[in-house]
């Protein structure tokens, strides 16, 4: 999943090493029963326009990337992003963009929810394409969609590690 990777800063390194090695401790680094486990997740722009779409996620209060967890017997990232990508948007034309490339690797915090206790995401984080940005549903009332200037999205985004991804698009767009 890392292969050919390099991290762009010290904490990126810390994040990447503790991803290396869940790869290489766990027989299903996937797993959501394990405190960290690989997520997939991405951005999607409209290149025309520049433009990015986020989501609001109850669970964290804050604007992100759309993605989660991998469905039993899926082993890759971008896939996982795709498929999560189209669910939480409706958008069916996602494509990777430019190309499939991961775009940042981060391990992030995520908060205890009814029965789920705290854990940890080692999110893997790509940029995803539509030509069809007026396409994009909610797919649920309270997870609304938001299209934003690459600008406006970093003043929106609460989490340092969302604004550092957001950074990078910029650099693709």
């Amino acid at each position: 999943m890392l292969e050919g990777y390099t991290a762009r800063d010290d904490a990126e390194n810390a994040d990447v090493a503790r991803i290396r090695e869940l790869l290489a401790s766990v027989a299903d680094p996937f797993a959501r029963d394990i405190p960290l486990h690989v997520t997939g997740s991405a951005v999607i722009v409209h290149p025309p326009t520049r433009r990015v779409l986020l989501r609001w996620h109850e669970r964290q209060q804050a604007w992100l990337q759309v993605g989660g967890h991998g469905d039993p017997g899926e082993t890759d990232p971008l896939d996982i992003a795709l498929r999560e990508g189209r669910e939480e948007t409706g958008l069916a034309d996602l494509r990777p963009w430019p190309t499939a490339d991961l775009l940042h690797a981060v391990v992030v915090p995520v908060p205890a929810k009814g029965a789920e206790p705290a854990h940890e995401h080692a999110d893997l984080r790509y940029v995803l394409a539509t030509g069809q940005p007026e396409a994009a549903r909610p797919e649920k009332p309270d997870a609304p969609l938001k299209w934003l200037t690459l600008d406006d999205a970093i003043d929106a985004a609460t989490e340092a590690n969302v604004r550092e991804t957001l950074r990078r698009v910029r650099e693709r767009l």
